[in-house]
């Protein structure tokens, strides 16, 4: 792992505390044309194929933010929706952008976690030692800002401590964090995954075949059965 920063004052002050998982997935998948959140992938939807992951990852709760169509992605979960850090909420401004969604899941966990860990459901390789090697380095860094660093790029998941939630809070549109992490980039714990990790994200039909299909290469290679 290799982070980069400048510790200050407010940046020592909190290098602990309970951190929430924000998994967004109330996008209308415009690009797709249908909810790609219901797209199946080896028995499994996108959104289950994540939603496990992140619950079995170190974070203290994970909220998930649905939007489009929620009613009907929320009943076509097979994860245990009474898990117990588990909690769902309905961003119902969600055309107005990603920016919403932070919002929206943010005014839920704020007042009891110190650190939001932001997770996008459309990327399906994200696991939980990923998310626990973030959380683990990022705390111990004392910095209030992290990301997954790729390729000599920054990634997700990122992680913002809560010296940042008025700017949080401030985010229009589909932006996202991406400002805030490049107005503070000395501030910001990057870790470096493993080299095997892939942060595709699926927005398109083709992409999503695509992905099918590398798994289908994976298990040729590795000699594994594809489950039924």
């Amino acid at each position: 792992m290799r982070h980069t920063g400048a510790d200050t004052p407010t940046d020592m002050s909190q290098g602990k505390g309970k951190v929430a998982g924000l998994l967004l997935a109330a996008g209308a998948s415009t690009r797709m044309g249908q909810p790609k959140q219901l797209l199946r992938v080896e028995g499994y939807t996108l959104l289950d194929r994540v939603l496990n992951e992140v619950l079995r990852s170190d974070l203290d709760l994970v909220l998930l933010v649905l939007g489009f169509q929620a009613g009907e992605i929320k009943q076509s979960l097979s994860t245990d929706l009474h898990h117990p850090k588990l909690r769902i909420i309905e961003n119902k401004n969600y055309l107005d952008g990603i920016s919403t969604s932070i919002i929206a899941g943010l005014s839920e966990v704020e007042d009891l976690f110190e650190h939001v860990m932001i997770i996008l459901a459309d990327m399906p390789l994200i696991s939980s030692s990923l998310i626990n090697l973030l959380l683990g380095e990022y705390l111990a860094s004392h910095l209030q800002l992290g990301a997954i660093k790729l390729l000599e790029r920054r990634s997700h998941p990122v992680i913002i401590g809560r010296p940042y939630y008025a700017e949080l809070r401030r985010l229009k549109g589909d932006m996202g964090a991406r400002d805030l992490f490049a107005k503070y980039a000395d501030r910001v714990c990057l870790v470096e995954p493993d080299k095997d990790y892939d942060d595709v994200d699926i927005d398109t039909m083709e992409e999503y075949l695509e992905f099918k299909q590398s798994l289908n290469h994976d298990e040729k290679d590795s000699g594994l059965n594809k489950p039924e």
